[in-house]
């Protein structure tokens, strides 16, 4: 067994870990079952991370950054960057060691702020970065596509985070990695960072793979199987998934699947690593062309946005479950 079916077997062991959580509570709470029956499964949670942990040691040295485009254009925050932490997001889990959520800030003070009690949520449209478009960051194939899942209403406040954070996340996360991102696109990257489909030694194809989470519901331009360009346009940012507020999480990965992969270390061209709590602005990709399969011959999905972006331009606010809030994901 390579090390990305034991990043895969260890993920399916987190689920099952907290599966069983769920029914000896219910056990002991619901039939007076010993109180002890709570704690085999609550050592297996716990164990995950350190099991992450060590396979990320066993990996080796994390592979040379890989240069792209940035996903988004104009002016962004960045939450939980790599620039500061690694594992970014708290977790080597779904291959998010190297990943960065970012959120649309068109002007200073223009993102609704987190609050203690009230309101507890916000409509998504209060956000800039709600239907802010999202572009290919390098050419490639479309391995994964999805955009069918609810954009819910934020969860910037104090018992909203409770909520996302003692319930929400932990039933998102029995459904995997999918359910955490949302809606979401994984391209595999053409070129000389991609490699070949041969293994790499480390349980990965040697290739690289980005994928983009909370995705717009119904804003997807592309589908599986279609070849992208760089700067071209794929989706609009939403607040799908794990996700406190409508915003992009972005992460490179030497596979497809983000429970078997490893994270990939990135940059953008023209802007790096930007910081945690860090403004950048991204200039307009340099050139777009339309998708060539199946979507290329049909209007966007029902309910897409086909002109501009919420007022200020293209912006967007986390993922994926064992990381900090972007803002919190995931």
């Amino acid at each position: 067994m390579n090390i990305s079916q034991l990043r895969k077997s260890v993920t399916v062991l987190s689920r099952l870990g907290q599966l069983a959580v769920v029914a000896a509570l219910i056990a002991r709470f619901g039939f007076d079952a010993p109180v002890w029956w709570v704690l085999p499964p609550v050592l297996l949670c716990c164990l995950v991370p350190y099991a992450f942990r060590r396979l990320e040691r066993s990996a080796g040295p994390a592979r040379p950054p890989v240069e792209v485009a940035p996903p988004v254009t104009d002016r962004w925050l960045a939450l939980n960057s790599p620039a500061d932490k690694v594992p970014s997001h708290g977790t080597y889990g779904h291959a998010q060691s190297h990943a960065i959520d970012i959120v649309a800030e068109p002007d200073e003070g223009a993102r609704p702020p987190f609050r203690p009690l009230w309101p507890v949520a916000r409509r998504n449209r209060d956000f800039p970065g709600f239907e802010a478009l999202v572009y290919a960051v390098a050419d490639g194939t479309v391995i994964h596509a999805a955009d069918r899942q609810r954009d819910h209403l934020s969860r910037n406040s104090g018992p909203a985070m409770a909520y996302l954070a003692l319930i929400e996340a932990a039933v998102r996360s029995l459904g995997g990695w999918r359910g955490l991102f949302g809606n979401h696109v994984v391209l595999k990257l053409d070129g000389s960072a991609d490699g070949s489909d041969e293994s790499d030694g480390t349980g990965g194809t040697g290739g690289t793979y980005a994928a983009y989470a909370h995705l717009r519901r119904g804003s997807l331009r592309v589908r599986p199987g279609d070849r992208v360009v760089a700067g071209q346009l794929i989706a609009e940012c939403g607040n799908s998934g794990n996700s406190t507020e409508p915003h992009v999480h972005f992460q490179l990965m030497d596979g497809p699947d983000p429970e078997a992969a490893r994270g990939v270390p990135f940059s953008w061209r023209g802007i790096g690593v930007p910081g945690g709590n860090t403004t950048f602005i991204a200039a307009p990709p340099a050139k777009e062309a339309p998708a060539e399969g199946p979507a290329a011959e049909e209007a966007p999905a029902e309910g897409s946005a086909t002109g501009s972006p919420a007022a200020g331009g293209p912006s967007a606010g986390s993922p994926v479950a064992g990381g900090p809030p972007a803002g919190r994901t995931g």
